[in-house]
């Protein structure tokens, strides 16, 4: 019975201590088998690109016997290749701290290499320097692989100054890899985020995203197959269509795939089912962000982003879509071409686990001292019974546990985004199917809801404006008429001085 690879990101003590391992090799020898590149991957944390990364240097290395029973044995000739590994972990809290960073990476690398280069100089001449004599001493270029080459950014993400400042010091490290591309066989970087070539990739003009490449969809993560096969000891007596909605559902435009951190302590606790990979982080920056920038959240039921906004990423203009795909909170749902031939990416949260721990934080984010597990099933009866009083009574109560100064103070009496925000994440836990600003060819409708022969309009205002009149002038509800469920028009006006509700009328559609 082969052991669970917990926290082991390298593949001689995978290979050589019986532990679990999902070949990748089919996807290195197709990354490298041409002469050379300079090659980029973003996926989310805890998804197992630093072992392919430790791969990736087994094979430059030469190390064939480790690679006996995989798919690249027989298939690669295993020429030796001097290589430089750079692996950002640490703090970078300080400008200081990032550099003493830096200089013990380079160190790390001249005593394994046998190089011998001063570091009296930046950290970046020291790079330069460190290839070039690695390419002299050995007579043969160099490979050279960077995973979590965005970690000195993202660790102060909340702190833009500073992430800025760590931003222009990678700029200038990572140029040197142009500089010296003569002596460069090949490049490979990992990270979670994927900065414009205007910011840190403005050296590397011929670095090659492979992130959304059908071909790479699998280089990390495991697919339901590989549960089945690899993992078979451990499935025993396991609901696997139960494992995958909690944790399948990343989609890299390939299979839909596992986050390998979530599977392996599944099994490692005695298979609870539980939010593994959430706990492991620290989502809760994004909550600063959606006060921020008063984020309607019923967006993220019915988003779509192009392919441009979907692969860049700016430290002081960040766009929370692209934060939460690039960070692993969304998923691609599907592909679409728009009438221009351009491409637009529909995202949506992958799992179960997912779901309840963002909506978790979400209903947080409030503050309600309320009880939230009966306001949640109240919302549910009334609407599946279309009780509208009841659903009026509960709606009042919920916004009238809320702490408003939490959030958005002053403001809040006229954002009436926030209003249906709170709506949304209540229905969302419920795992009721919403679409947020709902399309029509009459304009945008602020909630759809649909929960099981129903179907709810919902549009929120805040003073005098009527919300019902709005839906029935506009006929959101046509868009619905040949679904053969009911469809009932629910229009909420908010008091801007009381900051509840205000008044609640409803119709049916006939």
């Amino acid at each position: 019975m082969k052991k669970l690879p917990v926290g082991i990101q390298t593949l001689k003590k995978i290979r050589e201590d019986n532990f679990i391992y999902i070949d990748k090799t089919q996807e290195a020898l197709e990354l490298i088998k041409d002469s050379g590149g300079y090659f980029f991957l973003s996926r989310p944390r805890r998804f197992g690109k630093s072992l392919f990364i430790d791969t990736l240097k087994e094979i430059f290395e030469g190390n064939k016997e480790l690679f006996k029973g995989l798919y690249i044995y027989d298939k690669y000739d295993f020429k030796k290749y001097p290589v430089i590994k750079i692996d950002w972990a640490g703090d970078f809290k300080t400008l200081d701290s990032t550099y003493e960073v830096a200089y013990k990476i380079l160190e790390d690398n001249q005593k394994r290499l046998g190089i011998d280069c001063p570091t009296d100089d930046s950290p970046s001449i020291c790079f330069n320097r460190l290839i070039q004599k690695t390419y002299e001493k050995y007579q043969k270029p160099v490979v050279i692989l960077i995973d979590e080459y965005d970690k000195p950014i993202l660790d102060n993400i909340e702190n833009t100054k500073r992430a800025l400042e760590n931003r222009d010091f990678l700029r200038s490290f990572y140029v040197m890899m142009k500089s010296n591309d003569a002596y460069i066989k090949f490049a490979f970087l990992t990270g979670i985020s994927k900065f414009s070539k205007a910011s840190i990739f403005s050296g590397l003009n011929n670095l090659t995203d492979i992130s959304l490449m059908k071909k790479f969809g699998n280089i990390c993560g495991y697919t339901h197959e590989d549960l089945k096969k690899s993992f078979s000891d451990y499935t025993k007596d396991v609901d696997l269509e139960k494992v995958k909605e909690w944790y399948n559902g990343y989609y890299f435009l390939k299979d839909k795939i596992y986050n390998p951190f979530d599977i392996l302590q599944f099994f490692a606790n005695d298979k609870l089912f539980k939010n593994y990979w959430w706990e492991s982080g620290n989502p809760y920056f994004l909550i600063e962000l959606i006060k921020k920038n008063h984020y309607f959240l019923p967006k993220l039921s019915n988003l779509k982003v192009d392919d441009a906004i979907l692969s860049t990423f700016e430290v002081d203009k960040i766009k929370i879509e692209v934060l939460l795909y690039q960070a692993g909170y969304l998923t691609i749902d599907r592909v679409e071409m728009t009438p221009f031939d351009t491409i637009e990416y529909r995202l949506r949260l992958p799992n179960k686990e997912i779901k309840l721990s963002f909506n978790n934080m979400l209903i947080q984010l409030f503050n309600q001292d309320a009880p939230n597990s009966q306001i949640r099933a109240n919302i549910y009866d009334y609407l599946l019974n279309v009780d509208m009083q009841g659903l009026k009574e509960t709606l009042t109560t919920l916004f009238a546990s809320i702490a408003y100064n939490n959030y958005i103070k002053n403001e809040i009496s006229s954002y009436e985004g926030f209003y249906a925000s709170v709506i949304y994440v209540y229905l969302q836990s419920l795992g009721i199917e919403i679409i947020g600003e709902d399309v029509t060819n009459k304009g945008r409708i602020d909630l759809t809801i649909f929960i099981k022969d129903k179907i709810y309009i919902m549009e929120f205002k805040v003073g005098s404006s009527d919300a019902l009149k709005q839906i029935k002038e506009r006929e959101y509800y046509k868009k619905y008429l040949n679904q053969n469920r009911e469809i009932y028009l629910i229009g909420i006006n908010f008091d801007e001085k009381e900051k509840n509700i205000k008044s609640l009328e409803w119709e049916r559609v006939l």
